[in-house]
């Protein structure tokens, strides 16, 4: 699969988001070593601190169905944002432990912006236990 493609599965999921209260839909893409694509989104919560990322939604979906840390290819994630969408702390730091350092990232936007990096650029300075 392609990073293009990867994007465009993550548009679609993006459609899939539940953001009543900031209306603000997030998607994401990741895909497995072995072929496999789990899609995110985000899912918001009357009570806030209770959200998910799309990303994290990603991720935490291809754990739950067997995969492990550095078993993940790409990812790719898209939003409504002026130039390529930025994951947040919380899921740069989830990027960076089950993706690896070096994992392949692709953040787009609606307006075809793309921006090409790695979890260790996105999170320099991760925190590891």
């Amino acid at each position: 699969m392609t990073m293009d493609q990867l994007l465009e599965r993550a548009k679609n999921a993006r459609e899939r988001a539940y953001a009543p209260y900031s209306k603000f839909k997030v998607g994401a893409a990741l895909l497995t070593k072995d072929g496999r694509v789990f899609d995110g989104c985000n899912v918001e919560n009357a009570s806030y601190g209770l959200c998910n990322c799309a990303e994290r939604t990603a991720f935490f979906s291809a754990i739950a169905a067997g995969y492990a840390r550095d078993q993940f290819a790409a990812l790719a994630v898209i939003g409504n944002t002026d130039g390529p969408i930025a994951p947040c702390g919380a899921c740069r730091q989830v990027i960076i432990e089950l993706g690896g350092p070096e994992l392949t990232i692709r953040l787009g936007n609606l307006n075809g912006a793309i921006r090409d990096t790695t979890a260790r650029e996105q999170l320099p300075d991760a925190f590891y236990l």
